[in-house]
């Protein structure tokens, strides 16, 4: 039986800050709580980053509501400094994050497997709300 390739799904955003501030921001556990939720009703109360190749991070991620939460997690593969994270998830899919230093201004760009769970349209939209949530963050503090 042959094995299909995952659909790789990309969303992006040009931070108005440079690129050691939105690397901090990004792998900083009292940062990551900040800004890593999807929609106004969830949240990240916890976050555990070991930021180095076989390094494993976690953020439990949950309804304000207490109805519903989940561990989100992984084993860092790439981490290129101010440059590239790579990682697998728990369930074996791959994200890359590229950091693209242009000056005042940095472009990130995160491209994951999708899960064949849920809509691939549906998943780069919660993914993209949480990058958005993201530049938010960085730009206004």
């Amino acid at each position: 039986m042959e094995m299909s390739q995952p659909t790789k799904v990309t969303v992006q955003a040009v931070i108005q800050a440079p690129v050691e501030k939105v690397w901090r921001y990004w792998t900083e556990p009292d940062h990551i709580t900040k800004w890593n939720q999807a929609s106004e009703d969830w949240h990240a109360p916890r976050a555990e980053n070991d930021l180095r190749v076989g390094g494993k991070f976690l953020t439990r991620m949950e309804a304000k509501d207490g109805s519903m939460g989940f561990d989100f997690g992984g084993v860092y593969d790439v981490v290129n400094r101010h440059e590239a994270i790579g990682y697998t998830m728990e369930d074996g899919r791959r994200v890359d994050i590229a950091f693209v230093d242009q000056g005042n201004e940095t472009k990130v760009m995160e491209t994951f497997d999708a899960e064949s769970s849920n809509p691939v349209e549906f998943q780069q939209a919660g993914w993209q709300a949480i990058m958005d949530n993201f530049k938010a963050y960085t730009e206004q503090n």
